[in-house]
């Protein structure tokens, strides 16, 4: 959970000096709350997007300058927006909206949301101009007015991450003109502005002491629900009613005479080029019917899988032949484990759920990451041993049953420490050999900081606390005990049996419940 300093009465406008008179009294205390949001909902997503939110300020007359609030050392310079608010116009009666179901709005809403698209447009158009030759990308809120003036969260996020996600086609919008996200990070960023929006919406933004977005984690799982609109929307469903992000997490949260779920499901149309039909089904299977659903997925093998429409299940059968991405008409979802399953499409996976909570399908460790919690929590920036430490655990991270690595300056007296449930051997520095032989066992596999190791096997203690996660598993949670309670510099690495990777310090440790 993000914190936001609320320790203050005053209002944000009298810290302010006279000559950057705020545009409302709370918009400081707005500024770090939404930056707060952002740094933790894109931090559950991908810690090298590296969220900046800036707020710019419009006024209504013309005449008046365009500004940044509360502008930081990174902020984009106005000077290119001047105008923009005329621009907006421009856009907005020369590219008529044109809705597909929403006559029941009334045209005082149609003309504010063709004067909102048209400023937004004609914002995006600058900042995409400004992007150019640069490592950011930014993106454009929806403006909304406050006090005279139109109030735009524009985010900014790192190129080079961002491009690392796989995405789907463009240009693919609900009736009512929204865009559908192309990619999680987009069904994120698309939250993420929503929230901005309903929060500059209230009579004073920030003004509320207790008053903060919702949690991030349930924005997470909202832009997980909305991103499986997309492939919904290629299959020829109403995203509205599909819902294929709950059917499939439900599907994945059931058991079937006490085994966990494993197996894949294709989603296409019936008929398509590239399935091919081993029987079906005489009633075809509503994917809502969640347990009959569960217990078709037992007959499926390694090459014969479920074929469902988006609606239904009407057969088993197989992939066949060459599958044409460009289509986008075929994704495969993947039942790996206990309420845990992959979106793919051709060879991209898209989206991947554990307990409901959706993520990235980012490489499972990340090296500059590693390299980082080694420096920070050791003082080791050696590159052959940091070369050797990241080759340990990028073998232990392939351990198909789970592993979990722990490296503590102490490992040598830890090891007699915890001698009575552990498997003490020679020291002997670890290579990605002898790595693979000592994780093929359950406990703990102990070394230091130099990649030596002393014991295998290892029943870590620790004492419990209210940092524990229920939908996580004894390794994990023994090692979070382990790496909170220890007197000395210590980092684990956690490998779960589903194929995710934790890598835990101090610093690292999830906040207290």
């Amino acid at each position: 959970m993000y914190t936001v300093q609320t320790d203050t009465l005053l209002p944000d406008a009298l810290l302010i000096p006279a000559d950057a008179a705020p545009v409302w009294p709370y918009q400081a205390r707005f500024r770090r709350t939404i930056q707060a949001l952002a740094d933790e909902l894109f931090g559950l997503l991908d810690d090298d997007l590296n969220p900046l939110v800036q707020l710019l300020a419009m006024p209504t007359d013309t005449d008046l300058p365009v500004r940044f609030l509360e502008a930081g050392a990174d902020a984009l310079p106005a000077e290119p927006f001047a105008g923009v608010v005329a621009r907006g116009q421009d856009i907005q009666y020369s590219s008529p909206w044109t809705y597909n179901d929403r006559d029941d709005l009334s045209p005082a809403i149609l003309r504010r949301r063709q004067e909102g698209r048209g400023l937004r447009w004609a914002v995006q158009d600058v900042l995409n101009a400004l992007d150019v030759d640069t490592h950011y990308v930014h993106f454009a809120g929806w403006p909304i007015l406050v006090n005279d003036c139109f109030i735009l969260t524009i985010l900014r996020v790192q190129r080079k991450a961002l491009r690392a996600h796989p995405t789907l086609l463009p240009d693919r919008y609900y009736t009512d003109g929204k865009p559908l996200a192309t990619s999680l990070a987009m069904a994120v960023m698309y939250r993420f502005n929503e929230e901005a929006v309903k929060n500059l919406s209230e009579p004073e933004p920030g003004a509320g002491v207790m008053s903060r977005p919702r949690e991030a984690e349930e924005l997470l799982r909202a832009a997980g629900r909305s991103f499986l609109d997309t492939p919904a929307q290629a299959l020829g469903l109403d995203p509205a009613v599909a819902q294929l992000f709950v059917t499939c997490n439900t599907i994945s949260s059931l058991r079937y005479e006490g085994a966990e779920g494993v197996g894949r499901l294709l989603l296409a149309r019936r008929h398509h080029p590239n399935l091919e039909e081993v029987f079906a089904l005489t009633c075809p299977t509503p994917l809502t019917d969640y347990r009959a659903v569960r217990k078709l997925l037992e007959m499926t093998t390694p090459d014969v899988h479920l074929l469902a429409d988006g609606e239904n299940v009407y057969a088993l059968g197989r992939q066949v032949g060459h599958y044409d991405a460009a289509r986008e008409d075929l994704f495969a979802v993947n039942f790996i484990t206990h309420y845990a399953w992959e979106l793919q499409h051709g060879t991209h996976l898209l989206l991947r759920a554990h307990y409901g909570l959706p993520g990235l399908p980012r490489a499972r460790l990340s090296r500059a990451s590693f390299r980082r919690d080694l420096k920070r929590t050791f003082g080791l920036s050696d590159a052959p041993k940091v070369d050797k430490l990241w080759d340990v655990v990028l073998e232990a991270s392939r351990q198909k049953h789970g592993t979990l690595l722990v490296i503590t300056t102490e490992a040598l007296a830890e090891a007699d420490r915890l001698k009575l449930q552990c498997t003490l051997i020679e020291p002997v520095p670890l290579t990605p050999l002898i790595t693979r032989l000592v994780t093929a066992i359950d406990g703990a596999v102990l070394l230091d900081p130099e990649g030596y190791c002393y014991s295998i096997g290892v029943i870590l203690d620790g004492t419990a606390s209210g940092r524990g996660d229920g939908s996580r598993g004894a390794r994990y949670n023994s090692a979070l005990r382990y790496v909170e309670s220890s007197r000395y510099p210590c980092l684990a690495v956690v490998v779960s049996e589903d194929g995710l990777v934790n890598v835990l310090t101090k610093d690292s440790l999830p906040k207290l419940a």
